[in-house]
């Protein structure tokens, strides 16, 4: 049974850990592979990403595989949040091995971050390494294929989407070949992912047939956004992350070419996207259970297009998981309760 989730992809787990009130309104995401870990990519797109060990990911160099994916918050500060990953993941033996003994192992863990500074109140409350190993306990003491919580949760605690409130997201898709594709993000960004004369999402338009909110309700919601935008002081800044992961067999150039269609998904739910100020990062992750039909040529087609697919629908899921923030960095309403469920 699949849950529309990340987890879908079997071995990867997910933890979060959230901060709020008090000044706090933000966090972190662990994506952490099975033991031995998954072949990784990354695609940056963004022309200001708060990123970490990302080169180590180029198909030229010499790391194949990593242990853990780190989304955060808390702009380039909230990077330290790896740290407590990378000690946990050594604590487990976990990682590159770079001596003769098991414990002699330099842990990977490839990281980025969004801006959500000062959006609780307090500009110095972001995620450190404490927080990371809180994440990184959480995921492994989740249930395999478990289901994922979406909305203000980890690195989506204060995340925004233009005018409403962002968060976390998340959706899967099994292929006609069983290849299972499934993606993760954090939508965080000054973009809009509704638009401005109906209210509906970008994301929902590519699967078909729209009901558009009432034009009264439209109109309503215009105003309420509007006065709230007045209260916002911090400056919205861009930012969307998606982990996009596979079952398949993939090597690392074939990963990051996942990452990087799969920002075709981000585009089609977020309007603008991958601007001077946008940190827009995809990473990508393939466990290598199932290999790419060799009678079918292009089976990776299939795989590209479906990572584009997930991250578009985890967009929308993050969007109308979200709840209202109303505090002293700004107010910012939900969706769902401006507009109502679909």
């Amino acid at each position: 049974m699949t849950v529309d989730a990340l987890t879908d992809v079997a071995g990867l787990r997910v933890g979060h850990a959230t901060r709020r009130g008090e000044g706090w309104l933000t966090g972190t995401t662990v994506v952490l592979a099975p033991p031995g870990g998954a072949v990784a990519a990354v695609d940056v797109r963004g022309g200001g990403p708060g990123t970490k060990e990302t080169d180590a990911l180029d198909p030229r160099n010499l790391v194949r595989t990593v242990e853990a994916v780190v989304l955060t918050g808390g702009s380039a500060y909230g990077l330290d949040a790896a740290s407590g990953v990378m000690a946990w993941l050594e604590e487990q033996g976990r990682g590159v091995r770079v001596g003769p003994d098991p414990s002699h192992v330099v842990p990977v863990v490839p990281a980025a971050c969004v801006f959500d500074l000062g959006r609780g109140g307090d500009f110095r409350a972001r995620p450190d390494a404490a927080v990371g190993r809180q994440a990184v306990e959480a995921a492994a003491a989740s249930e395999p294929g478990g289901r994922v919580a979406q909305g203000c949760v980890g690195a989506g605690t204060g995340a925004t989407v233009g005018p409403v409130k962002g968060g976390v997201g998340t959706a899967s898709t099994v292929l006609a070949s069983g290849v299972t594709v499934a993606a993760l993000v954090v939508a965080n960004a000054a973009g809009s992912a509704g638009g401005p004369g109906t209210g509906g999402l970008y994301g929902e338009l590519f699967q078909g047939r729209v009901e558009y909110p009432d034009p009264r309700v439209h109109q309503a919601a215009r105003r309420r956004l509007a006065e709230a935008a007045a209260r916002h002081t911090p400056p919205p800044l861009n930012t969307t992350l998606a982990v996009v992961a596979t079952d398949a067999d993939l090597s690392k150039a074939q990963a990051q070419k996942l990452a990087g269609t799969a920002h075709d998904g981000i585009a089609r739910a977020v309007r603008p996207v991958h601007l001077l100020n946008d940190g827009d990062t995809v990473f990508a992750l393939a466990t290598g259970a199932r290999p790419l039909d060799a009678g079918q040529p292009l089976a990776l087609n299939d795989v590209l297009a479906a990572g584009a697919d997930v991250v578009t629908r985890a967009i929308v899921h993050a969007v109308r998981a979200a709840d209202p923030v109303d505090g002293p960095g700004g107010a910012w309403p939900a969706y769902e309760k401006l507009y109502g469920p679909r």
